[in-house]
């Protein structure tokens, strides 16, 4: 074994830019990431042959002083770290001081600049085992062009590891669509060889914002996204995430951001699953762009080289602020969104039939008793369409044609979203009539989510019901098991899981949620203790109880072929509307459609 002896830099920068440089697209990060630091407000990138012969970053910020061009391509030199403190409380998105060294030492690097009160601009080069060249005058405006070339021409085993030209070009692709939706500030145009593959302007507004959601994500993300703004212990979480009815095979549109940095978090991404779990099918993933704000001294960014990887300082509470927002907001009843509703009171009447369940699994799901003036408005309304219709008749029957036409019954003060019914098709859906056109409801979808709610809402106020075990069950588990289930008694306590430890490795059960089959308990368990050790939290047995009770619901709901009177048909309307989660079913799938007048007209070729 040869003696310990201090690595020459060019091997220290290529063993530092195996951790930094994976691909074409670390290197764009790398730099973008710079460029939004220096303060631009326009980046212009251009590649050729997927950025393994060219990447080519220009920007307009604040430029680097000619003194520090030779500093800006060594090694843990940096201009946003002065000492410890600020390293504890990072606000920049580079901040190692490695970045250019490690791209300088796979390729071959120029780095021209130019600052606003320089005469000109300088330029430094830098390749492989040659660290910096002397600064050169250089033609330039106010900015910063880094030039990469040849990308791990000096490692060829490296450069075998490289995908096909399309497939390194994606990926680039990718990080650009991650930095663009960072900073909608920032005007952003991609060039590959002679072609533009993006052209995306600055967004200034909260509408504009959302227009680069479309140009990125496209329309129908655009379309189906919900806003989101929330404050809570100096915590801000704003941003979009999809209505539960669209959803994605792949987590692939999910963009999640702490101060402005492009992360991926375990504990948050637990969070956003729990927030979707019951109204969204099982396997299936929303599309999010999520802005975390918080004080930069409550999150330790110096985690990982590529810096995608963050460590809270509370994770449960960021977690619980992540799921508490989503929560709601997927929660929130249409009555709360809809503007023209002025009153939350509403009206309901009792069914005509009620479902055939036998005991203990009875469901008191009687519909409140409808307001007068609703009856008079339905009567208005019925008798308004029998005319209609008699009048209709007439025309058949007379031999001369007769045209009657009604008035049109008075609009009610009130205004609702899902309208006012207009009949049954087939027993199946509830045709409504709105300001907008037509609503078409699935009944059997929107009671089952209305029962559903109803239970869980029974279920937070009365808490969990416990079955104490005749037998208590003896678990044996691992030390670090049993720790973690020591340490996690309370919250087990409140879901109904009565845990004690008896030795290093004994666990005993001596309760458990009565709704759960004894049978399940031990495989539960075990679960949950994998989850509190990997994420540092579970919802193993709510998922178990919501499972149980979207069953029950399910049952109880209205079945397709039972006839509904029109009082009872708009009770359904109102209570959709009064509940949260309501435009969806327990499985994510719509419980009501919007079919508007102008699609209506499209239909029969008016207007043309």
């Amino acid at each position: 074994m040869s003696r310990i002896h201090v690595l020459p830099a060019h091997l220290a920068n290529q063993i530092a830019a195996g951790e930094v440089v994976e691909r074409p697209a670390s290197v764009v990060k790398e730099l973008l990431e710079n460029a939004l630091d220096a303060g631009a407000s326009q980046i212009d990138l251009d590649l050729e042959q997927g950025g393994v012969r060219l990447i080519r970053v220009r920007d307009n910020g604040a430029g680097i002083e000619v003194d520090d061009l030779p500093l800006a391509v060594a090694r843990h030199a940096t201009s946003k770290i002065l000492v410890q403190e600020d390293l504890e409380a990072v606000r920049s998105l580079g901040f190692r001081g490695e970045a250019l060294a490690s791209i300088a030492s796979v390729a071959r690097l120029s780095l021209t600049s130019r600052t606003a009160t320089a005469e000109a601009a300088w330029q430094v080069r830098a390749a492989g085992q040659e660290l910096g060249s002397e600064p050169e005058p250089a033609a330039h405006p106010q900015g910063t062009t880094v030039e990469v070339r040849d990308l791990f021409f000096n490692t060829p085993v490296r450069r075998k590891f490289l995908r096909s030209e399309a497939t390194e070009l994606d990926h680039v692709l990718d990080v650009v669509r991650r930095i663009a939706l960072s900073r909608m500030e920032i005007g952003l145009r991609v060039r590959h060889g002679s072609r533009e593959l993006l052209h995306l302007r600055p967004r200034t507004d909260r509408e504009q914002a959302l227009n680069r959601l479309e140009d990125i994500l496209g329309k129908s993300v655009a379309d189906a996204s919900l806003y989101v703004d929330e404050q809570a212990s100096q915590m801000r979480l704003w941003g979009w995430i999809t209505q539960p009815t669209f959803s994605r095979a792949q987590a692939d549109m999910q963009y999640v951001y702490v101060n402005g940095r492009v992360i991926r978090d375990r504990a948050l991404s637990y969070a956003m699953r729990r927030a979707f779990q019951d109204v969204m099918f099982q396997g299936r993933h929303p599309a999010l762009v999520l802005y975390l704000e918080m004080d930069p001294l409550e999150v330790d960014v110096n985690v990982h080289p590529t810096k995608h990887e963050v460590r809270f300082r509370e994770q449960r509470l960021v977690h619980d602020f992540m799921f508490r927002t989503l929560h709601h907001r997927l929660r929130q009843p249409l009555q709360e969104e809809n503007t023209l509703i002025k009153s939350s009171e509403a009206v309901a009447a009792q069914p005509a039939v009620k479902p055939d369940l036998s005991p203990p699994h009875q469901l008191a799901l009687n519909l409140p008793k409808v307001s007068a003036e609703a009856v008079e408005r339905t009567l208005r309304a019925g008798q308004q369409m029998r005319q209609e219709v008699a009048s209709w008749m007439a025309t058949r029957t007379s031999p001369e044609p007769v045209v009657q036409v009604q008035e049109h019954v008075v609009a009610p003060e009130k205004e609702y979203l899902l309208g006012f019914a207009l009949a049954q098709l087939h027993q199946i859906f509830i045709l409504a009539e709105n300001r907008e056109g037509l609503i078409v409801v699935d009944m059997h979808a929107a009671h089952e989510r209305i029962a559903y709610e109803r239970l869980k809402s029974s279920w937070a106020e009365g808490g969990v019901p416990v079955q104490p075990l005749l037998i208590p069950q003896v678990l044996q588990v691992a030390t670090h098991e049993a720790d973690c289930a020591e340490q996690a008694l309370p919250d087990l306590h409140q879901l109904g899981l009565e845990l004690e430890r008896q030795s290093e490795t004994t666990l005993v059960l001596r309760a458990l949620p009565a709704v759960i089959p004894l049978s399940e308990a031990e495989a539960l368990v075990r679960d949950v203790l994998a989850d509190l050790l990997e994420q540092g939290l579970s919802d193993r047995i709510e998922v178990r109880l919501n499972e149980l009770m979207a069953t029950m619901a399910c049952h109880a709901a209205v079945r397709a072929g039972q006839r509904l009177s029109l009082l009872e048909m708009n009770a359904l309307l109102r209570q959709i509307e009064a509940t949260p989660s309501a435009s969806q079913c327990n499985h994510g799938r719509p419980t009501w459609v919007q079919v508007s007048l102008a699609e209506l007209d499209k239909w029969f070729l008016r207007g043309r």
